[in-house]
């Protein structure tokens, strides 16, 4: 069975992983105060494969395995460009957080707060900027910068979309 599982890991780039926040959260019952751990994880490998995901323990280093095995389940792909930057402007919402997220010129970095920081860095891009708007919740800003990184479009679907080359929608020059 091990000899499996390395073949399926050969093929598979290195995930980077980052704890974004651990809350201590509580149940009352009839005895008293029940405690947990809860662990707000991304992963990413840095060239545009990001997920991420919340686990639940009593002790933090389970809270935060459990993050990451659920970050790993939802992973998605960000397009990038070739100066790893993003194709356009977009903005996440995901409850009461919103994230503006704008692509940034070479050499700008990455301008954007802890959380958003985290999953921006973990995808690969590395000049961006980014906003965060209305709630300060981590959960709420990290998902609403992954569902806007998750809306994003390709220049190439835009270009299909359009019925259009690539060229075309970045003023380039054509070939001829």
């Amino acid at each position: 069975m091990a000899r499996n599982k390395q073949q399926n890991d050969a093929g598979v780039p290195e995930l980077q992983e980052r704890v974004v926040y651990i809350n201590r959260v509580s149940k009352v019952v009839k005895g008293g105060r029940r405690f947990a751990l809860t662990a707000l994880v991304v992963v990413g490998d840095g060239n545009g494969r990001v997920g991420v995901g919340m686990g639940k323990s009593q002790e933090v280093p389970i809270a935060i395995k459990k993050g990451v095995e659920d970050a790993k389940k939802n992973m998605f792909t960000v397009p990038l460009t070739p100066e790893k930057t993003l194709p356009h402007e977009i903005m996440g919402i995901y409850g009461a957080g919103r994230v503006l997220i704008k692509p940034a010129t070479p050499g700008t970095g990455v301008i954007a707060g802890g959380p958003v920081r985290a999953i921006m860095e973990l995808a690969g891009v590395t000049d961006v900027l980014t906003k965060s708007l209305g709630t300060n919740n981590a959960m709420n800003i990290v998902k609403a910068a992954a569902e806007g990184l998750k809306n994003m479009e390709s220049p190439e679907q835009v270009a299909a979309r359009r019925d259009t080359s690539v060229a075309k929608i970045y003023g380039w020059k054509e070939k001829e």
